[in-house]
C-alpha cells in the first residue's frame, strides 16, 4: 500500500468487493462503508464529544480490471466518498435511482483505526467491573477490520446460515490473494484471484473424487443381454396375467430387432413407441434398443395435440403401435404417420414373429450413440427433446446397482409413463440384475390391484395417497421418491404405517439422465441421511428439430449437501 501510495483501507475494501463479488456471481458490486465523520467536521471537531461516523454506499466495479488498476480505483473512489461523509443516508437513497425501501446494500465493511488493545488495557473507575462489550448492526452482513498498528484483525457479524467465520476466512483469502499478485502479477485481472481458502479447496477436490469406472463402451440393451444368459428362466416382466421370462422377452425383441433393422433403423435414427402399457411396450423399447436404434416415447394418454407434436419433431424413421396408439395418432397425426412405417405390434405380428431370434450384432453401434429421446414438461414453452446417449444410461443403471441391493429390486414397480426419465430407473435397473418388472397403469392401480413388490418409485402425492390407503404391500423394502417436493411428514408416515425399510428423495432434470441427487432415509437411523450422486460425466444433448441433436455441454459432478 505504501509503495502504491494508497491507505491499507483502500487495500481492504477491494478485497470485500472481490469476496461480495465472487459469493454474489457479480462484477458489479455496491456495499456500505462506516466513516470516521470528522475530516470535514469542522474547526475543533476534535474535541467535540459523541460519534461523527455515517456510513454510506461505495459501487466498485471489478469487470475488465488488473489489480493495480482496481485497486488504484478503489482508493480515488474513497476519497472521493470522503468529501460527503456527512451528508445522511437517505440523501444517497434518494440520489441513486432505487426506489425505497429497497435497501442501497445489505453488506457493510467498517474499518477502524483501533491501535493496540488488549483486554487489561480498558481503565475504568475504582469498582467498576467491565463485564462485556459487543457489537451490532441492522445489516444482514456486517466485516470490521481493525488496524492494529502491526497487524489486523477481522471481525464478522451474520445472520443464518451464513457462518462468520467462513465470511472472515474468504475476506482474509481474498487479502492475501491480491497482495501475492501486487508483488508478482500486478497486471492480473481481478476476476482470476481466489476468495477460497485452501481448506476449502481441498474439501471441495475431496468431495469431488467421485470418479468410478463403469463399462464405458457398453450398450444399454446389453446389460440385460447378461442377465438372459445368466438366468434366462427367471421371470423378468409380470404384466396381469401374462409373464415372460428372460429368454422369451430376448427372443421376442431379436426377433422384431432383426425386422426393424431390415427396415432400415440404425444408430442414431428414431423409433418411436405409442402403446399401451402392455408386455408389448416391454418388447418393443428393448427391441429398438437391439436395432441399434433410439426409442422416442409417445404414450397414448397425453393430449393429442402434445402427442403429434412429439412426433414430427424428434422425425422417428419408424413408428410402433398397438390399437389404442393407432387411434391417437389417427386422430392427431394421420398425415406423419403416413410419411413412416407403422408397426402394430400386435396385428402385424406375423411380419416380425419369423425374424431370426439370436442377438444383433452390433454393427456401427457405438455407447455414443442415442439410447432414447424423451421429451420434457414444456413449462418454458414447447416441448424440448433430450437426447440420451447409451453410455450416459449405462452409467445411470450401474450407479443404481451400487445404491440399491438386488433384494430391494427383485420384484420392481414399473408404474412410470415412459415419457417420463423415471421410467428408465424402474426398466432398465431391475432388467440389468435379474430381478421382475410388475407393470401397472400408474402408481395408483395398487389401490384397486394389489402387488407384493418390494420397491416402488413413485411422486410424493401418490405415494401420500397409497400410505393412508393401507395399500403398501408388507413386502415393500424401498420407496423412492421423486419429482415433487418431498414432506418430512410423509416420511414419518410412511416408517410408522408400512414396513418400508428405506425411503429414497431422487432428483434430477431429464437433461442428466434421469437423477442428479439422492437422499437416503432409513427406519434403522432415523433421519440420518446419506447423500450421493449418479457418477461419471453426462454428456447433454437437445434434440434440435427434425431429429438433428447436438451437445450443448458437459454436466459436471453436483454436491448438495449442509456443513
Amino acid at each position: 500500500a505504501r509503495r502504491l501510495g494508497i491507505s491499507a483501507a483502500s487495500l481492504m475494501h477491494l478485497a470485500w468487493a472481490l469476496v461480495l463479488a465472487r459469493t454474489s456471481g457479480r462484477d458489479d458490486v455496491v456495499f456500505g462503508t462506516v466513516l470516521f465523520g470528522r475530516m470535514q467536521g469542522g474547526e475543533q471537531a476534535d474535541r467535540v464529544l459523541g460519534m461523527f461516523i455515517n456510513t454510506l454506499p461505495i459501487r466498485l466495479k471489478l469487470a475488465n480490471q488488473n489489480v493495480e488498476t482496481g485497486l488504484k480505483a478503489a482508493h480515488q473512489l474513497l476519497a472521493q466518498l470522503l468529501r460527503h461523509e456527512h451528508a445522511p443516508l437517505a440523501l444517497a437513497q434518494r440520489c441513486s435511482g432505487v426506489q425505497a425501501p429497497t435497501p442501497l446494500f445489505s453488506a457493510l465493511l467498517n474499518f477502524r483505526h483501533s491501535g493496540v488493545v488488549h483486554a487489561d488495557a480498558v481503565a475504568v473507575e475504582e469498582g467498576v467491573e467491565l463485564l462485556h462489550t459487543h457489537d451490532r448492526t441492522n445489516y444482514p452482513l456486517t466485516v470490521s477490520v481493525d488496524d492494529l498498528g502491526e497487524g489486523f484483525l477481522l471481525s464478522a457479524q451474520t445472520v443464518a446460515p451464513i457462518r462468520a467465520a467462513r465470511v472472515c476466512s474468504m475476506l482474509e483469502q481474498a487479502v492475501a490473494s491480491l497482495l501475492d499478485a501486487l508483488t508478482h502479477a500486478p497486471q492480473a485481472r481481478l476476476d482470476t484471484l481466489a476468495i477460497l481458502p485452501e481448506a476449502e479447496l481441498q474439501q471441495l477436490a475431496q468431495w469431488n473424487d467421485t470418479a468410478l469406472d463403469y463399462p464405458r463402451n457398453a450398450c444399454l440393451h446389453e446389460l440385460i443381454e447378461a442377465q438372459v444368459n445368466a438366468t434366462p428362466d427367471a421371470v423378468a416382466v409380470v404384466c396381469g396375467d401374462q409373464q415372460l421370462s428372460y429368454a422369451e422377452l430376448n427372443t421376442r425383441a431379436n426377433q422384431l430387432a432383426h425386422y426393424l433393422r431390415a427396415l432400415g433403423v440404425g444408430p442414431d435414427e428414431r423409433v418411436a413407441v405409442c402403446v399401451e402399457r402392455r408386455i408389448e411396450m416391454i418388447i418393443g423399447m428393448l427391441a429398438i434398443l437391439k436395432a441399434g436404434g433410439a426409442y422416442v416415447p409417445l404414450d397414448p394418454s397425453y393430449p393429442s395435440e402434445r402427442v403429434a407434436y412429439m412426433l414430427e419433431h424428434s422425425d422417428p424413421v419408424a413408428i410402433l403401435v398397438d390399437t389404442r396408439g393407432c387411434e391417437v395418432l389417427q386422430q392427431s397425426a394421420a398425415e406423419a404417420i403416413q410419411r413412416r412405417t407403422c408397426l402394430h405390434l400386435q396385428a402385424d405380428a406375423g411380419l416380425w414373429e419369423q425374424a431370426q431370434d439370436a442377438n444383433p450384432q452390433r454393427v456401427g453401434l457405438e455407447s455414443s450413440h442415442l439410447a432414447y429421446v424423451i421429451y420434457t414438461s414444456g413449462s418454458t414453452g414447447l416441448p424440448k427433446g433430450v437426447a440420451i446417449e447409451h453410455r450416459n444410461a449405462v452409467n445411470f443403471i450401474c450407479w443404481a446397482q451400487s445404491a440399491f441391493e438386488r433384494d430391494e429390486l427383485q420384484r420392481t414397480l414399473f408404474a412410470t409413463s415412459i415419457n417420463f426419465d423415471l421410467a428408465v430407473y424402474e426398466y432398465f435397473t431391475p432388467l440389468s440384475l435379474g430381478c421382475t418388472l410388475h407393470l401397472v397403469d400408474n402408481a395408483l392401480a395398487l389401490l384397486t390391484q394389489p402387488q407384493d413388490v418390494t420397491l416402488i418409485n413413485t411422486v410424493p402425492s401418490a405415494m401420500s395417497a397409497l400410505v393412508n390407503a393401507g395399500a403398501i404391500s408388507p413386502q415393500t423394502r424401498v420407496i423412492n421418491l421423486a419429482g415433487e417436493a418431498l414432506k418430512r411428514d410423509l416420511v414419518e408416515r410412511i416408517f410408522a404405517r408400512t414396513g418400508v425399510e428405506r425411503v429414497c428423495n431422487l432428483y434430477g432434470p431429464t437433461e442428466t439422465t434421469t437423477y442428479s441427487t439422492w437422499c437416503s432415509m432409513e427406519r434403522a437411523t432415523g433421519f440420518v441421511t446419506h447423500v450421493g450422486r449418479p457418477v461419471g460425466n453426462t454428456q447433454v444433448h437437445i434434440l434440435a428439430g427434425n431429429g438433428q441433436h447436438c451437445p450443448i455441454g458437459v454436466a459436471g459432478e453436483l454436491y448438495i449437501g449442509g456443513d
